[in-house]
């Protein structure tokens, strides 16, 4: 008799390993259990849940494909994502880049007081639990980073965010509690917690000297990713030359509405650099602004019905958290805990560090000008991220909520841009023009991240390629290049997803499958998939030869989110 697991017990049983060897990211997903625990980062630990997962793919590719379509796709959705993981044992970021240790910490310390699905003392036990492990997980942090395979650059990012950690713990996450009684609790059991981060800012800024590793990727890998775990028909060489036609044609629309606005002048980057001179004055008014775009997409989208909203669905437009001002210079997501019944997500408008002078924080405030707050609000609310992760999470199967590839998250948010487009929602010009420049953006970043790290373009030259060929200002391009050092591959996947669902979508309106808004509930609430695997959601099944057995099912097509 065959002992074999069925594929849903394979499943299960992957999931209980995944979340115990991830608990702060099993209590972020809503998963039960899990409270008060980050997780062993120690080498001994890193390797063995390598080796592992390698065990994991081998036993998801020895299970024959599956009869039934949405248990082949999630069969081959744990391949994907266990392949992409296998590669990237090549590039261990736990021995490369600090913030895999310090985004944990501090995210998960955040985010139970965001969502706060617990009472109050709940909330701090998990709270007083997680600071007690802090010493031990940044002390893995110390002794795991690699000056061979650390960059300098990579490192400084590390450092930067480790500087805002004492404030945070001691003081923000402190006044998230409103009992004293209990808010004196957590102030004592900070410290320890932040003296090692103190520790560990030191030891960053001295790693900085001796780091001498190299963030670039190299084309080998970074195309195999693509292929194997995002499930593209293509690598690097051919992204990059993709990124580059499609600025071009974008570069030719905006020449077109910029002469459209000013009557004569085809200069749209100095146009919209005129633009930018209309900003919210501060941090607070831009976060009003982005609230009250906000609304206004959602009862558009509503109205135009271009999508079918979740139940008891809230979009909370808030501050990013200071920990990540540092490294994150655009807005950004945080969905509802996807296995819960929350559907509240959080906006994060992009505030300044505390330490940028009144410069720099002008500067971010002309990157978020009033002529680009519609598309930024469509790309992080309404119908973008916070519709469609609120929209997925009722979906039955778990293995989706879990694995999310930002090549269809970021691709759906400026997928539905144009949409919102067509549908006549930017109907002052200027909003339009901002609204193409940062589809042309997202080209600009396809080009840039492939040159990057197939060694192409350097640090410097990205820089200005981005200040240049987009609307960023210095300042913001500089914060821009050093993420796509930090993240290869992520870039490209906003114009990369976007415009594979639009073939989607056009093969699924000609076959009369259903109406548009049918296409857009069927495909994003289908999760977060890797695009050939999407296709066969929103179709009804693999296209000719596409259907994945164990020898091939990495190849198919010939999950925080950020702006």
């Amino acid at each position: 008799m065959d002992a074999s697991p069925s594929l849903p017990q394979l499943i299960d049983s992957y999931l209980t390993w995944y979340f115990s060897e991830n608990p702060a990211l099993a209590q972020m997903l809503g998963a039960a259990g899990y409270d008060g625990r980050l997780g062993d980062f120690g080498a001994h630990a890193q390797m063995r849940r390598e080796r592992e997962a390698g065990v994991w793919l081998e036993r998801f590719e020895a299970v024959p494909a599956a009869d039934r379509l949405e248990d082949e796709i999630d069969r081959q959705l744990a391949v994907s994502q266990l392949r992409g993981r296998r590669l990237l044992a090549e590039w261990p970021s736990w021995r490369r880049d600090p913030a895999e240790y310090l985004s944990t910490a501090l995210f998960s310390l955040l985010m139970p007081y965001v969502h706060r699905l617990h009472p109050e003392p709940d909330l701090v036990e998990d709270t007083l639990g997680k600071l007690a492990e802090i010493p031990e997980v940044l002390a893995a942090c110390r002794g795991n980073l690699d000056p061979e395979l650390a960059a300098p650059l990579i490192v400084e990012r590390g450092a930067g965010q480790s500087r805002t950690a004492r404030a945070f713990l001691t003081s923000s996450l402190p006044g998230l509690v409103g009992d004293e009684r209990l808010a004196e609790r957590v102030r004592q059991a900070a410290e320890p917690a932040a003296a090692a981060f103190d520790q560990t800012t030191a030891f960053l800024e001295d790693l900085r000297g001796r780091a001498h590793g190299d963030w670039r990727m190299g084309e080998r890998l970074y195309s195999a990713l693509l292929t194997e775990r995002e499930m593209l028909g293509y690598g690097a060489a051919e992204l990059h030359e993709r990124g580059r036609r499609a600025y071009d044609a974008l570069d030719v629309e905006l020449r077109g509405l910029s002469r459209a606005i000013t009557g004569d002048c085809a200069d749209w980057r100095a146009l919209i650099a005129t633009l930018q001179d209309d900003h919210p004055p501060t941090l607070e008014a831009m976060r009003a602004e982005y609230e009250a775009e906000t609304e206004r997409a959602r009862a558009f989208a509503r109205e135009r019905g271009i999508v079918t909203f979740a139940d008891g669905e809230q979009c909370r437009v808030v501050p990013s958290p200071e920990f990540q001002r540092p490294i994150l210079a655009v807005a950004s997501y945080m969905p509802p805990p996807a296995l819960t019944t929350s559907r509240t997500g959080h906006f994060f408008v992009p505030y300044a560090p505390a330490d940028f002078n009144e410069d720099q924080v002008r500067q971010r405030l002309a990157t978020n000008s009033r002529a680009q707050i519609p598309t930024i609000a469509v790309h992080e609310a309404y119908p973008g991220h916070h519709w469609h992760l609120s929209w997925s999470a009722g979906s039955p199967r778990t293995l989706r909520k879990v694995h999310r590839t930002p090549y269809f998250s970021e691709g759906w948010a400026l997928y539905v841009e144009t949409v919102m487009r067509d549908e006549g929602y930017f109907t002052d010009p200027r909003h339009e023009l901002a609204h193409v420049e940062a589809r042309a953006f997202r080209a600009a970043r396809i080009v840039v991240d492939t040159a990057l790290h197939c060694g192409d373009m350097t640090q410097q030259e990205a820089e200005a390629f981005m200040a240049e060929k987009s609307a960023l200002s210095p300042g913001t391009a500089k914060g821009e290049v050093s993420r796509y050092c930090a993240w290869p591959t992520q870039a490209p996947s906003y114009l990369t997803g976007c415009l594979e669902i639009e073939r989607i979508r056009d093969e699924y309106l000609s076959r009369g499958l259903g109406s548009r808004r049918a296409f857009h509930d069927t495909i994003a609430g289908s999760g977060s998939l890797p695009l050939g695997l999407a296709r066969a959601a929103a179709l009804g099944g693999f296209a000719p030869g596409a259907r994945q057995g164990r020898e091939s099912a990495g190849s198919a097509q010939g999950s925080q989110t950020a702006g």
